[in-house]
């Protein structure tokens, strides 16, 4: 698996980029300048990184909108909705993608997507499962706060209920099943036993999501950092025990 400015790369990258865009704005997953966001961070992700890498992060995208889309109506009438029609903007897209992208960058500078793959796989994975866990758990009425263990109101950051974490381990199961059937695919070196790298990467993927309930609860609640801030701050915990604890694990 090579990536960067290699001309196969290239080519399938700009055609999935197209297609991301016309998609995007015929199914309302993203506003315009989600779209937009999304289309030159989804070309960094795919040139800096491997083509493999963007179908990784659109898979997600589609998946999160599914999930958005899931019981629209009831999110909407109880305020619990995202957008108009449940696209998202550019925050949400930086929030979600930056630390993929940056992931993407650090593998073009040392010419290591092999080793960079599971890193960027969890990143994602946490961003899909906590996407998951919000988008399924918040019309469940059994919610407990994660710093209190104490009932709280369906949507309060820092909240988790049954169908909520459930869904963030589908989610990050997702992800992390999507990541080593596109490895196979592409012969990644990193791919060599499928079931450890999924197991792996779903368990850092569902702690990631545990870790952005906590920034939640204790700094979002407050007022000292914002959504956007902490899902970044939970993907960049993903990518950093991806980095440090998968390569000590036979794959």
């Amino acid at each position: 698996m090579i990536g960067g400015l290699v001309q196969t790369n290239l080519i399938i990258s700009f055609s999935l980029i197209m297609i991301l865009i016309i998609v995007s704005r015929v199914r309302h997953i993203l506003n315009e300048a989600g779209t937009w966001a999304a289309a030159g961070l989804g070309l960094g992700v795919a040139i800096a990184g491997h083509w493999s890498w963007l179908l990784i992060l659109l898979s997600f995208l589609t998946a999160g909108f599914a999930a958005t889309k899931w019981r629209y109506t009831e999110k909407r009438d109880k305020g619990l909705n995202e957008g108009h029609e449940g696209e998202r903007d550019w925050t949400n897209v930086i929030a979600n993608g930056g630390v993929p992208l940056l992931v993407s960058i650090i593998a073009f500078i040392t010419e290591d997507w092999q080793t960079l793959l599971p890193v960027f796989a969890a990143a994602v994975a946490v961003a899909a499962s906590d996407t998951f866990a919000s988008e399924f758990g918040c019309l469940d009425q059994r919610v407990w706060m994660i710093t209190t263990m104490k009932k709280c109101e369906p949507g309060l950051n820092g909240g988790f209920s049954p169908s909520g974490q459930l869904a963030a381990f589908v989610g990050a199961g997702l992800i992390a099943l999507i990541s080593a059937t596109l490895g196979v695919v592409v012969e990644a070196d990193a791919i060599q036993q499928p079931a450890h790298f999924i197991l792996g990467i779903t368990a850092i993927g569902f702690l990631g999501c545990q870790v952005d309930s906590f920034l939640g609860a204790t700094l979002e609640n407050r007022g000292y950092i914002g959504k956007g801030t902490v899902n970044a701050l939970a993907i960049c915990t993903g990518a950093i025990l991806a980095w440090y604890v998968l390569p000590n694990i036979s794959f």
